[in-house]
């Protein structure tokens, strides 16, 4: 009766004196507050209470006041390092006290002034996007973990043998809107289909598979590497999720498989290898990277495939698109998007890969070169934003020095934004690259709009790209996937994605430190199209041998184990697992005491 009370009161004050005593909650105390009432859950939802109190725990307002601290201090000439440090310990303080000083001499409202530039600089949004500022502020707070999905497997009496991932992409059934299938080609030459959002079943669970061999050059009987899906092609499938087909390539062969038979329907032969697949999108054809060109391969028409060599020579169907490289194997491929969801394609391709230029080719002619922007990094993967960028507007609103309108202004000028992620000097590169509609007119010519990230993004390669919600965000060598601000200088968060453990037999070397998976691609789970909130989703990845999701969630939202169909385990069974992991562990200690023995000596110089 008590709660009911409280909850009849709090309902007859005014909205804006509940926003204010919403600011005094915890972050933790809104899902308990929002089961009250209608009221109380719609006002705690406040799009403004929540995007300041986003603002308030980013990083780009830590960094801008430890700024301005260190300008306050050096302003003081404060040169000893020991005074520096006393000084800096001293403004925090001040800082800190600074709010109560101004208020009690009547500058609140220049303090409000400033707070609103402040806001106004740091916000990641455009014009014309919509974000709910409450699920943003869990997507950038929120602990966030790694769900294995189901691995695939070869099962032979009570032995099984798991097969490794070649690749992903995602599939959207047209006839099944809100549903989302993970496809990927298996080492066995097969196709496997993964329930991404938990529509068709279980979440993560293999959903449908073909027969294996179907994939293979030679069909199901081949044998070797050479006619098998190379393990190093990263972007080597791709899917139309209109025309329900995928294309994977293997080796010089691109393969079309349709999604609701689980069979190959053509056979696409190219001079070379495959080094890279574009997007699908059934309003354009599918660009292919060769090692050493560029294809257009517009699956749409029917193909007539001439039987021997007398028949090529007479046949009238006119040759593909086709522009050579200089320099081999392209490593990603980027149909410039016009939409913000990505639905509708510009006529601009930009290729990168091993060689120090990002290429733009122009679909209606491919043969030339458009231009071409100087990078200097070997590149992995390419992303884009339907915005503008620009580095000298980023790099004041990064100190919080524009005004409002001058922010506004700076939004709403027209252009997108290129995305590049790769290697420079063995470090991560993050590259951003302004795109105007002028860039066409002036083919060739040198990009100086453009920001390179090469000193905070990441120690090692970064392997893929993306843009999720109101972040840009990659994965590196290292094992990490980091969430940065759209200026590619403020990092958000990060993660280490950790390790699988595959429901097999226990390893001495399952837990050894320092074999943490990796992901050498990522995707976004928003629904394109389906979705009017930017920051809604997950993030789907893949290590090269096996599909992850990271989402927002103290504990996994599922096991290797909860996709196990074996029958429970008898006493016995579960006595011996227990003695033989209880073997496996003495046998890592004694191996890891051994190795310290043998740094201890190497150490005294006895190692030699």
């Amino acid at each position: 009766m008590a709660s009911q009370e409280v909850d009849r009161t709090l309902q007859r004050l005014p909205d804006e004196i509940l926003l204010r005593i919403f600011t005094y909650l915890e972050p933790q105390d809104f899902p308990s507050l929002q089961l009250g009432c209608r009221k109380l859950r719609e006002i705690s939802l406040d799009n403004s209470h929540w995007r300041s109190r986003t603002f308030e725990d980013s990083p780009f307002l830590e960094t801008l006041e430890r700024r301005r601290r260190m300008a306050r201090v050096l302003d003081g000439d404060v040169l000893n390092e020991p005074l520096l440090d006393v000084a800096v310990s001293l403004n925090q303080e001040i800082d800190a006290a600074e709010p109560k000083v101004q208020a009690v001499h009547g500058t609140s409202a220049a303090r409000k002034e400033r707070r609103f530039r402040e806001i106004a600089n740091w916000d990641p949004t455009f014009p014309g996007e919509s974000v709910c500022w409450y699920d943003e502020y869990i997507q950038r707070n929120a602990p966030v973990t790694t769900s294995w999905l189901q691995q695939p497997c070869i099962r032979d009496g009570s032995f099984e043998d798991l097969l490794d991932v070649r690749g992903v992409a995602l599939y959207n059934p047209p006839d099944d809107p809100g549903n989302m299938l993970a496809v990927s080609p298996l080492d066995d030459g097969s196709i496997c289909l993964w329930d991404v959002k938990g529509r068709r079943g279980r979440k993560g669970a293999i959903v449908a598979k073909s027969a294996p061999g179907i994939l293979h050059i030679d069909g199901p009987g081949a044998v070797g590497r050479s006619r098998k899906i190379d393990a190093g092609v990263t972007e080597c499938i791709s899917v139309d999720s209109q025309g329900k087909r995928a294309f994977v390539a293997v080796q010089g062969h691109l393969k079309e498989v349709d999604l609701e038979c689980l069979a190959v329907v053509s056979d696409q032969s190219f001079e070379w290898s495959i080094a890279a697949l574009s997007s699908a999108h059934v309003d354009c054809p599918l660009t292919v990277g060769t090692s050493l060109g560029i294809h257009l391969y517009d699956y749409r028409a029917r193909h007539h495939r001439p039987h021997d060599a007398i028949d090529r020579i007479f046949d009238t169907d006119p040759l593909p698109q086709y522009a050579p490289l200089s320099q081999p194997h392209p490593l990603s491929i980027l149909h410039l998007p016009i939409s913000s969801d990505g639905t509708v394609l510009s006529d601009d391709i930009y290729v990168a890969g091993r060689f120090s230029n990002i290429l733009h080719y122009d679909r209606r002619k491919l043969a030339p070169i458009v231009g071409s922007i100087h990078s200097g990094a070997r590149l992995a993967s390419l992303a884009s934003l339907p915005h503008s960028f620009s580095p000298l507007d980023t790099e004041v609103r990064r100190n919080g020095e524009l005004s409002v309108d001058q922010v506004r202004e700076s939004k709403e000028k027209p252009g997108r934004t290129l995305i590049a992620g790769g290697e420079y000097n063995t470090k991560g590169s993050l590259e951003l690259y302004a795109l105007s509609n002028t860039d066409r007119a002036q083919s060739g010519r040198q990009h100086n709009s453009n920001f390179k990230n090469r000193y905070n993004a990441s120690q090692s390669k970064i392997l893929s790209v993306i843009t999720h919600g109101t972040c840009i965000v990659f994965s590196d060598g290292s094992g990490y996937i980091k969430w940065f601000e759209r200026d590619g200088f403020t990092e958000v968060r990060r993660m280490r994605i950790g390790q699988s453990e595959p429901i097999n037999r226990p390893s001495l070397f399952s837990q050894m430190p320092g074999i943490d998976d990796l992901a050498r691609k990522i995707l976004s789970t928003q629904m394109p199209g389906q979705s009017e909130r930017i920051n809604d989703g997950e993030i789907l990845f893949w290590t090269g041998e096996k599909l992850g999701l990271v989402s927002l969630s103290k504990t996994p939202r599922f096991k290797p184990s909860d996709f196990s169909d074996r029958e429970p385990k008898t006493e016995e069974e579960m006595h011996l697992e227990q003695q033989e992991a209880e073997y496996s562990e003495r046998m890592r200690t004694a191996l890891e005491r051994q190795a310290d023995d043998v740094r201890l000596v190497r150490d005294l110089g006895l190692g030699a």
